[in-house]
């Protein structure tokens, strides 16, 4: 079995800042805690809790945090973007993550591929309503579209009873269908970054 070791970021994009609750949190642990049993090590940073000015390039000036956000991601293996879902859509701060990411398609090698090729991506929503599908789809092209190579079942996820108040973080236990789904999604990026990281991509 191939044992190479793996770096992964988890990137949480609720709307609360620390040190608030948030089910997005929890499943991102959640799912950083099943890459560990591929051999994948990392860190979870809540956007919320960091200054991350809107715009699309690497760098928006003073005070922008995004830059040592951004040389984490580029340090890692596999990024993982975890969001709620409000109101049928990804969270806003998902959206600037996706904005901010932009920037990698100017951002090539010397054989100018972006530097986001050959790193793979996943996805965690949460909600009280039906979206999932729908929030992971939007991500997924974001994330494809900037340069990440997404592995098969790179979802994973839970959405609670329309019209109901329960959160995931209320849960005693993730529900057997979340945690293989969060299984599956842990073994598939590893299987398909430890692929990807000794066979780059062939340049455009």
């Amino acid at each position: 079995m191939d044992t190479t070791p793996l770096r992964a970021v988890a990137l949480v994009c609720t709307l609360s800042p620390s040190p608030a609750p948030s089910s997005s949190q929890l499943l991102a642990e959640q799912t950083m805690a099943a890459l560990s049993e591929h051999g994948v090590t990392g860190k979870t940073i809540r956007i919320a809790d960091r200054n991350v000015l809107p715009g699309v390039k690497t760098d928006m000036g003073q005070g922008d945090e995004w830059p040592e956000i951004r040389d984490t991601i580029l340090g890692a293996d596999i990024l993982v973007l975890s969001t709620p879902i409000w109101l049928g859509h990804p969270s806003s701060i998902a959206q600037r993550v996706l904005e901010r990411l932009d920037a990698e398609l100017s951002e090539t090698d010397d054989e100018g591929r972006p530097l986001t090729y050959g790193k793979v991506a996943a996805v965690c929503v949460v909600g009280n309503e039906d979206g999932a599908h729908k929030v992971s789809a939007d991500l997924f092209q974001g994330l494809n579209d900037v340069g990440f190579t997404l592995a098969p079942g790179a979802v994973t996820y839970w959405v609670g009873e329309a019209m109901q108040g329960t959160d995931y973080q209320d849960l005693d236990e993730p529900p057997k269908a979340t945690a293989q789904t969060t299984a599956t999604l842990a073994a598939n990026a590893a299987h398909l970054a430890r692929r990807l990281k000794p066979a780059p991509y062939p340049p455009s």
